[in-house]
C-alpha cells in the first residue's frame, strides 16, 4: 500500500527508518537522507514531507531513552528493528502530548491520530504488515496505563534524562551541583543565532532590516543576533548574500578571541564546516589557511566562504601531520577546533549522545593532545593558539588545557572563558595572564542558551 507522502503515517514510516539508522551507527542527517533516497523523495517537490520526517527523527531522539525503555516494557519479544524504531517515533508523539510546538505550530497531533497513523504505517510496509496488530496493542496499552508505566521507567536514568548511564555519572561527577540543570538542557530547542557580517554593515543595521522583514530578533554577543523565532534559512533576510551566517552564540566566541588583524597569517586547523574560517575572514584582512581531513566537509567550507564571498587556502589534510601540508612559514595565529565527543552541543545533534561511547573519550584526548602537540610547533614566537572543543566534560576541557601548560614548550596560558555550559550563565574569563581583548570584553555577557564549548588560549614566549 502506497501512502501519500504528506501523510502522518509516510513520515512516521521515514523517521522510523531514519532512526534505525542511527541504532546501526548511522549520523542521522545520513540516515535521514538514506530513508528518503529509499521512500524516493524529490528533493524540491517532496521538501514538505522531507523536513516533516527529520521533525519526527529528531524528536525521536530527544525522547530516545524514554521511548526505548517503553518498548522494553511493553513488547515481550523483539518485534523488528524497523517496527521497534516505528515503535519508537510513535511513543515519542504520544509523549509529546496534544501540544504544538512552539516553534513549530500545527505538528501536535491527537492520540487518536498517532496510534491510527503508526498502524496504517506498519500496514503499508511489507516488512511491517505482520506487525500492525501489535503497534496497535503496544500503542493502545501505553495510553490505558500511561500513568504507571511513567512512573515506571522515569526511575531509570537513561529514561528519565534521554540520555546513556555513562554519561550521567560523568556528568554527576563533573558538575556535583549543576549536573541535573545540564541533564534538562539536553532536550530543549536549541536558539536560532546569527552571526552578523560586520565586514558589511552592523548588528543595530541587521536588526533593523530584520524587524521591516517582519522578523524578530535580540542581540546577544558583538556580532550575534538571536532570532525569537527559527526559519529555514532561505527565508532570512541577507542569508544568501553573505550578510549573515547561521552559528551558536557560543561558537561566536572562537574567532574573537583569536584576536586577529590586518596581515596576519592565521592556522583554522579541523576547519569544517567553515563557519569560524567566515568568521576570522570578517574580522580582518588575513592571510587564512584552512585544513579539514574530510573531502565532503571541505567541500562545505568551500559553499561557506563563496556564499561569503571570500577567499582562504582550503587545504584537506590531517592537522595532527602537518608536515604532509604545511609549507614551513610560521602562523601568528592558530585556532585549533578539535575532535571531541561534541557533548555541548547535543541540543542541535541528539542522535550524539546516542552514537557515542564512554569508551570514546579518552581516543578523543588522546586525538586532541596529538593535534595541539603536532600545530604548537607551527606558531611564531609571540603568537597565540586557541583550543576549541564542543564539549562539556572536563577530560576534554580544563583537564587538557592544564596538560598543554606543562607540557608545550614555551607556552603562557593566557585569560579565556573557559568552559560554557548551556543553561547556565558564561563564567568569568579563566586562565592566566590577560591580554588586550577589547573585541571581547566590551560587549554584552553571552546568554545562558549558548551550546557548550570550552576554550583555553596560549601565547608561546617570544
Amino acid at each position: 500500500m502506497r501512502l501519500p507522502p504528506d501523510s502522518l503515517a509516510f513520515q512516521m514510516l521515514g523517521a522510523a527508518a531514519a532512526v534505525r539508522g542511527v541504532n546501526e551507527g548511522m549520523a542521522l542527517p545520513q540516515a535521514i537522507d538514506d530513508a528518503a533516497t529509499h521512500l524516493r523523495l524529490d528533493r524540491v517537490r517532496d521538501a514538505a514531507s522531507r523536513g516533516a520526517i527529520q521533525d519526527l527523527a529528531y524528536r525521536t531522539m530527544r525522547q530516545f531513552g524514554a521511548t526505548r525503555a517503553l518498548v522494553t516494557h511493553l513488547v515481550t519479544r523483539p518485534p523488528g528493528a524497523l517496527v521497534d524504531s516505528l515503535l519508537a517515533v510513535a511513543l515519542a508523539l504520544l509523549l509529546d502530548g496534544e501540544q504544538a510546538d512552539a516553534d513549530q505550530p500545527g505538528r501536535g497531533y491527537t492520540d487518536f491520530t498517532v496510534v491510527d497513523q503508526a498502524v496504517s504505517a506498519a500496514a503499508s510496509e511489507p516488512k511491517t504488515a505482520h506487525a500492525r496488530g501489535l503497534v496497535n496493542a503496544v500503542l493502545r496499552r501505553f495510553l490505558r496505563e500511561r500513568k504507571a508505566l511513567l512512573a515506571r521507567i522515569v526511575r531509570e536514568d537513561e529514561a528519565r534524562w534521554n540520555l546513556p548511564d555513562w554519561w550521567v555519572r560523568m556528568l554527576r561527577d563533573a558538575y556535583p551541583d549543576q549536573w541535573e540543570t545540564l541533564a534538562a538542557s539536553v532536550n530543549a530547542r536549541p536558539p536560532m543565532t546569527l552571526r552578523v557580517n560586520t565586514a558589511r554593515g552592523t548588528v543595530q543595521q541587521y536588526l533593523t532590516d530584520l524587524a521591516n522583514a517582519g522578523f524578530a530578533g535580540v542581540k546577544v554577543g558583538p556580532q550575534a543576533v538571536r532570532l525569537v523565532r527559527a526559519f529555514p534559512v532561505s527565508q532570512i533576510p541577507g542569508f544568501a548574500e553573505g550578510d549573515v551566517s547561521v552559528q551558536d552564540a557560543g561558537a561566536q566566541v572562537a574567532a574573537q578571541l583569536l584576536d586577529v588583524s590586518d596581515g596576519m597569517r592565521v592556522l583554522d586547523a579541523c576547519a569544517a564546516p567553515g563557519g569560524k574560517t567566515g568568521h576570522l575572514l570578517e574580522l580582518a584582512k588575513i592571510d587564512l589557511t584552512a585544513v579539514e581531513s574530510d573531502p565532503l566537509r571541505v567541500a562545505r567550507i568551500h559553499d561557506n566562504l563563496a556564499r561569503l564571498g571570500q577567499q582562504a587556502n582550503v587545504i584537506t589534510g590531517d592537522a595532527s601531520r602537518p608536515n604532509d601540508w604545511w609549507d614551513g612559514q610560521p602562523f601568528d595565529r592558530i585556532l585549533a577546533d578539535v575532535p571531541c565527543s561534541a557533548s555541548g552541543i547535543v541540543r542541535r545533534h541528539p542522535d550524539i549522545r546516542w552514537l557515542r561511547r564512554e569508551t570514546d573519550i579518552a581516543r578523543l584526548v588522546n586525538e586532541q593532545r596529538r593535534i595541539v602537540s603536532q600545530l604548537w610547533p607551527l606558531l611564531k614566537p609571540g603568537g597565540i593558539l586557541v583550543y576549541v572543543t564542543c564539549s562539556i566534560f572536563p577530560t576534554e576541557g580544563e583537564e587538557q588545557a592544564r596538560w598543554f601548560g606543562a607540557q608545550l614548550p614555551d607556552a603562557i596560558r593566557l585569560q579565556a572563558p573557559g568552559q560554557l555550559l548551556p543553561g547556565v550563565k558564561a563564567p568569568e574569563p579563566a586562565g592566566g595572564t590577560a591580554v588586550n581583548t577589547a573585541t571581547t570584553t566590551g560587549e554584552p555577557s553571552l546568554p545562558s542558551d549558548h551550546d557548550g564549548f570550552y576554550y583555553a588560549r596560549f601565547q608561546k614566549r617570544a
